[in-house]
């Protein structure tokens, strides 16, 4: 029987969608493109930046299921956040953690038009663009509005349809991989390493979104840890195997396919077909991924609502479906909006400081609420006490002081801004309460 949370929501969601949607959020894209430019900075030893990645995304990922395991609200990060931090780290976590999505799927959105106007070239003008993203984010909307089950169904679904080019590619890659594409004759420098894991790091970005629904999972102690990490884990597989087989085929002829090494790989395994296979697995790639953006961000907004932080009709909930249906009309409207306008491209430098700063809340969130001894003893708990969180923590202030200046800089302004925001809401809250007590 479906349970309701005291948001209104009903906890539909098990480990099974929980993981496919981690996978589906991270696997986007990048991966049709990535191995040729790690190995334009790693060569045959491109391996270790996933491996080294892999294994720091973890960490980080390992965090987030302890403190999900015991903040169990719909709002994922932005909910871990609010409750060690307070209201105001609450508010930056949480118009952060949306707005980056916005921008995210309006990159996607335009990447995917892009690659189907090989075939279609009308998508390259922008009449037909701005309908076909009406169309995309139309349907979205309306599967996640009759009911999370409905959404994540289709997530289920996308996700098994995305990794199916992906698998042939694995497979017919092997028996045609050389092992002395694979031989190492020497090691990367600790600064060409630090350059591609950089890179790397927003390739197995994406998934925490995936916990945005936790107000929506049927069992969240159990749920949250076994569905993140599961799916993470098969991240972690498939691109290390995903590049293994790019680099044992094509060997030093990798770095020169940076358009489209995957599409080069099952050319050269299975011909014409095989390239494209790829694109076409490329582009659903990225609906696939809009698909949970649309089930995931519009959580987020809806509980920025229930704090204050947004205007109240976003925390509204569907009398039917039980579905927070305005944040979620609201969500797709942005992401239209920033898909056609081109705008996000100026934006777009925030996103990745914002997301390490949001991961970094989260790791901290979770040492705090440990000092707290928060947390029944049989929630999800994280082994060897404060090890894992420090070196989560360490892992990410890494990346961070690797960001240029630029992106520092567009952060630091980002935060002033939303500050004043925040400044003005309490203003106006006392106000009203005020003038409401007269």
């Amino acid at each position: 029987m479906t349970s309701t949370n005291n948001e209104g929501l009903r906890r539909e969601i098990g480990i099974l969608g929980l993981a496919a949607n981690t996978l589906n959020r991270t696997i986007g894209a990048g991966i049709f493109v990535l191995p040729a430019f790690v190995a334009s900075f790693l060569g045959e030893t491109s391996i270790l930046a996933y491996l080294f990645c892999g294994f720091l995304m973890m960490l980080i990922m390992l965090c987030f299921s302890e403190i999900g395991s015991k903040i169990t609200v719909t709002g994922g990060a932005y909910a871990y956040i609010h409750t060690a931090f307070g209201p105001y780290a609450g508010f930056l976590a949480n118009t952060m953690f949306w707005f980056v999505g916005v921008l995210a799927d309006a990159a996607i959105a335009n990447a995917m038009a892009d690659t189907l106007s090989i075939y279609l070239p009308m998508l390259s003008e922008l009449p037909f663009r701005a309908l076909f993203f009406l169309i995309v984010f139309g349907l979205f909307t309306y599967v996640n509005i009759l009911g999370v089950k409905h959404g994540d169904n289709i997530v289920k679904i996308n996700t098994l349809i995305k990794l199916v080019p992906l698998v042939i590619l694995i497979i017919t890659g092997f028996f045609s991989t050389s092992i002395d594409n694979l031989k190492w004759h020497s090691f990367p420098s600790i600064e060409k390493l630090g350059e591609a894991s950089l890179l790397l790091f927003f390739a197995f970005a994406g998934g925490e979104a995936s916990l945005n629904v936790s107000g929506e999972l049927k069992n969240p102690k159990k749920v949250v840890p076994l569905g993140i990490l599961s799916g993470m884990g098969a991240v972690v597989l498939f691109y290390i195997l995903i590049q293994t087989v790019s680099q044992g085929v094509l060997g030093a002829d990798l770095v020169n396919q940076s358009e489209a090494p995957l599409a080069a790989v099952a050319n050269q395994v299975i011909g014409q077909f095989g390239s494209t296979l790829m694109i076409a697995g490329a582009a659903f790639s990225m609906f696939a991924a809009l698909s949970g953006s649309v089930l995931s961000y519009p959580r987020v907004i809806f509980a920025g609502a229930n704090k204050g932080w947004m205007p109240k009709i976003m925390a509204k909930v569907h009398p039917k479906f039980a579905t927070p249906y305005i944040a979620i009309i609201t969500y797709a409207a942005l992401d239209f909006i920033f898909s056609i306008s081109g705008g996000f491209k100026e934006l777009a430098i925030i996103a990745s400081a914002s997301l390490l700063t949001v991961y970094l809340g989260v790791v901290l969130a979770t040492i705090k609420l440990r000092l707290n001894r928060d947390g029944k003893k049989d929630n999800f708990r994280l082994p060897a006490g404060f090890t894992i969180p420090i070196l989560a923590a360490i892992s990410i202030l890494w990346f961070l002081s690797n960001l240029s200046i630029k992106e520092i800089s567009s952060l630091a302004i980002f935060l002033v801004i939303l500050s004043v925001i925040y400044i003005l809401i309490i203003f106006f809250e006392k106000k009203k309460n005020k003038d409401s007590e007269i």
